[in-house]
Parts: structure tokens; C-alpha cells; sequence
């Protein structure tokens, strides 16, 4: 592994989530690889987004803009295949929050929609259909649900991004899978990925196993002051104080994905 090149985003001048970079110059120097960073700001989503989207014929998961100025950073250095661990998470328990019970399906539904359509949109359409396909009496099959749609809707973000950038990779975790059903319990307890947290402290027992976090992507700063969205298609005068950064993000992508397909007369 050393003397490889790893990548690591470095959000807004470094200002946000300053200890990931912390935690990057230690591995790197540890495993002796070349780091480099990839700084992202508005300035990425305002170049990569209609792009990713494009290719998509769709809105996008707020991360994809950002994959795609990375892989096409690395294109440039002559990374000809980049190795990223996308699925681990999916496979060896990561998705802690969503593992955290045995949900009925109105609070998985609860849980799993960043914005109800019914609170935004003139003419929603209730996406509580999906959901249904896994219901179990009252309860969800919530660990079938994340095989058959999130892991699709999850790798989706990273396949679209690299192929619009026109770059490969490869995922090693998407070839894996455990050899026992995964201990729910443990996970609950508060062990996401315990395997992998083992394993990494039997080969590298002098380093601290690091906590697992999302990937980072500042949306509560570029949508600090965003007014809303402006088109016929959402209910008029939303007040946007009411809205996560993640739910801007949606409406955001939404309506500039419309405007991309059919854009409103001024």
C-alpha cells in the first residue's frame, strides 16, 4: 500500500469537519501514502451537479457532485482506477440508525424520507407503496428493504459520478459478504461494523479503531440563506427555517433539475 495516492475531501478552506483532516494526514503518514486533497465548496455544485444529473435523468444525492470533482482530480494525476469501500457500510453493519430497531413501517417511513412530498409539492404522489412491498403485519422487512432499494439507491451515487467523470473503480466490500447473519444485537449495542472494527484492531493494534461518520457534505452552510424554491410545481411561501440542510438540498436539485427539462417562462 505505500506510496499510493489516497484522496480526501477538504470542505469549505478546511473549515468544516477539520478533524477528518486530521485523521487523513495520520493515515496517510502511517501507511506512507501520497495524500491529496480535493476542496470542495459551492463552486462544485454549481459545476458538477447538472452533469451528474444528466447522466441520472434525475435529482441527486447531494454527495455526487463532490465524487465527481474527486475522480476527475485523480484522472488528472493519472489515477487510472480508484479503490473506494462504499459498501462497506451495507455489508458488515454501518448503517447503524437504520439497524437501530425492528420498525413498523409508518416509522421506518418516518425515518427513511428526508421530505414528505405532501409538505412541499402542489401534487404530491404518496411514495408509501414502496414501503408496503415489505411490510410484515405491522413491522417492515427493513433488512430486505436496505438489500433490494438502499443498496441500489446507495451505489447508484458513486456509479453515476465516476462514470459521468469517465473514470473506473473498484469497490472490494461490494465483493464480500458475511458468512453468518449479522448480530443485530451488537450493532444495536453500539458495535456498527464490529467485524471490521475487529479485524482492524488485531492488524493494527497500536492505531485507534476511528468512529464511523458519513460522508461529509456541508449543505446547512450553502443553503444558509437559500429563500426556497420558486416553480409552480411547490406549495408558494415555504418557510424555509423549518427545512434540514438535507431537505434544501432536495428541494433545491429538484427544481433545478425541472428548470434543466423545462424551464419556466420569466
Amino acid at each position: 500500500m505505500g506510496g499510493c495516492d489516497a484522496y480526501t475531501f477538504r470542505f469549505l478552506g478546511g473549515s468544516f469537519q477539520k478533524e477528518e483532516l486530521v485523521r487523513a494526514e495520520y493515515y496517510a503518514d502511517y501507511y506512507g501514502l501520497r495524500l491529496h486533497y480535493v476542496d470542495i465548496d459551492w463552486n462544485t455544485v454549481e459545476k458538477y451537479l447538472d452533469p451528474v444529473m444528466r447522466r441520472k435523468c434525475a435529482p441527486v444525492h447531494s454527495i455526487e457532485p463532490q465524487l465527481m470533482q474527486g475522480a476527475l482530480q485523480a484522472k488528472t494525476d493519472g489515477v487510472e482506477t480508484m479503490i473506494i469501500g462504499e459498501s462497506s457500510d451495507l455489508i458488515f453493519g454501518g448503517m447503524d440508525q437504520l439497524l437501530s430497531r425492528d420498525w413498523i413501517v409508518d416509522g421506518f417511513m418516518e425515518r427513511y424520507i428526508f421530505t414528505k412530498p405532501a409538505d412541499v409539492l402542489r401534487e404530491p404522489v404518496d411514495m408509501s407503496y414502496l414501503f408496503e412491498r415489505y411490510r410484515q403485519g405491522e413491522k417492515i422487512d427493513f433488512l430486505r428493504f436496505m438489500d433490494d432499494v438502499f443498496s441500489v439507491e446507495s451505489s447508484n451515487s458513486y456509479i453515476n459520478a465516476f462514470a459521468t467523470a469517465e473514470m473506473p473503480y473498484f469497490d472490494p466490500y461490494a465483493q464480500l459478504r458475511m458468512a453468518e447473519p449479522l448480530d443485530l444485537g451488537r450493532v444495536r449495542s453500539g458495535e456498527s461494523k464490529y467485524l471490521i472494527r475487529e479485524l482492524f484492531s488485531t492488524k493494527y493494534p497500536d492505531v485507534s479503531v476511528p468512529n464511523k461518520l458519513p460522508m461529509p457534505r456541508p449543505v446547512d452552510a450553502y443553503f444558509a440563506h437559500w429563500e426556497g424554491p420558486k416553480r409552480h410545481e411547490f406549495k408558494p411561501d415555504l418557510d424555509m427555517t423549518r427545512f434540514t440542510g438535507n431537505q434544501k438540498w432536495q428541494l433545491y436539485c429538484l427544481e433545478r433539475f425541472l428548470n434543466m427539462y423545462e424551464p419556466e417562462a420569466k
